[in-house]
Protein backbone atom coordinates (compact mmCIF):
# COMPACT_ATOMS: atom_id res chain seq x y z
CA UNK A 1 0.00 0.00 0.00
CA UNK A 2 3.00 2.21 0.90
CA UNK A 3 4.56 1.71 -2.23
CA UNK A 4 1.51 1.94 -4.08
CA UNK A 5 1.09 5.64 -2.38
CA UNK A 6 4.85 6.71 -2.80
CA UNK A 7 4.60 5.94 -6.95
CA UNK A 8 1.46 7.94 -7.10
CA UNK A 9 2.57 10.92 -5.40
CA UNK A 10 5.83 10.95 -6.99
CA UNK A 11 3.72 10.98 -11.03
CA UNK A 12 1.91 13.73 -9.66
CA UNK A 13 5.05 15.46 -8.33
CA UNK A 14 6.55 14.70 -12.27
CA UNK A 15 3.17 15.84 -13.93
CA UNK A 16 3.33 19.21 -12.14
CA UNK A 17 7.09 20.23 -12.98
CA UNK A 18 7.26 19.43 -16.44
CA UNK A 19 4.00 21.65 -17.10
CA UNK A 20 6.09 24.69 -15.70
CA UNK A 21 8.37 24.68 -18.43
CA UNK A 22 7.17 25.99 -21.81
CA UNK A 23 9.14 25.82 -25.06
CA UNK A 24 11.24 28.89 -24.79
CA UNK A 25 12.50 28.68 -20.90
CA UNK A 26 15.91 29.32 -20.26
CA UNK A 27 16.95 26.62 -17.94
CA UNK A 28 20.10 25.53 -16.11
CA UNK A 29 20.70 21.77 -15.80
CA UNK A 30 21.70 19.61 -12.90
CA UNK A 31 25.44 19.86 -13.52
CA UNK A 32 25.29 23.79 -13.96
CA UNK A 33 25.02 24.26 -17.68
CA UNK A 34 22.88 27.07 -19.33
CA UNK A 35 20.27 26.15 -22.32
CA UNK A 36 17.03 26.59 -23.92
CA UNK A 37 14.10 24.11 -23.73
CA UNK A 38 13.26 23.23 -27.43
CA UNK A 39 10.46 20.49 -26.51
CA UNK A 40 8.45 18.37 -24.42
CA UNK A 41 8.78 14.83 -25.98
CA UNK A 42 7.01 11.65 -25.11
CA UNK A 43 8.25 7.86 -25.55
CA UNK A 44 7.60 4.17 -23.90
CA UNK A 45 9.49 5.40 -20.50
CA UNK A 46 7.49 8.77 -19.93
CA UNK A 47 7.84 12.32 -20.47
CA UNK A 48 10.83 14.83 -20.92
CA UNK A 49 11.95 17.46 -22.00
CA UNK A 50 14.43 18.18 -24.76
CA UNK A 51 17.06 21.51 -24.18
CA UNK A 52 19.70 23.10 -26.91
CA UNK A 53 22.93 23.96 -24.01
CA UNK A 54 24.43 26.87 -25.13
CA UNK A 55 28.07 25.08 -24.70
CA UNK A 56 27.36 22.06 -26.95
CA UNK A 57 26.36 21.66 -30.32
CA UNK A 58 22.96 18.97 -30.61
CA UNK A 59 19.98 18.61 -28.25
CA UNK A 60 19.74 16.64 -24.65
CA UNK A 61 16.89 15.05 -23.15
CA UNK A 62 16.42 16.32 -19.51
CA UNK A 63 14.03 15.22 -16.59
CA UNK A 64 12.01 18.00 -14.84
CA UNK A 65 13.74 17.75 -11.71
CA UNK A 66 17.17 17.97 -13.44
CA UNK A 67 16.35 21.43 -14.51
CA UNK A 68 15.58 24.61 -13.08
CA UNK A 69 13.90 27.85 -14.86
CA UNK A 70 16.50 30.62 -14.86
Amino acid sequence: MLAMKYESSKANNQRKTLTSFQRGDRVITNNSRLGTVVRLDKDEQGEYLVVQLDILPGEFAYDAWDLEKV
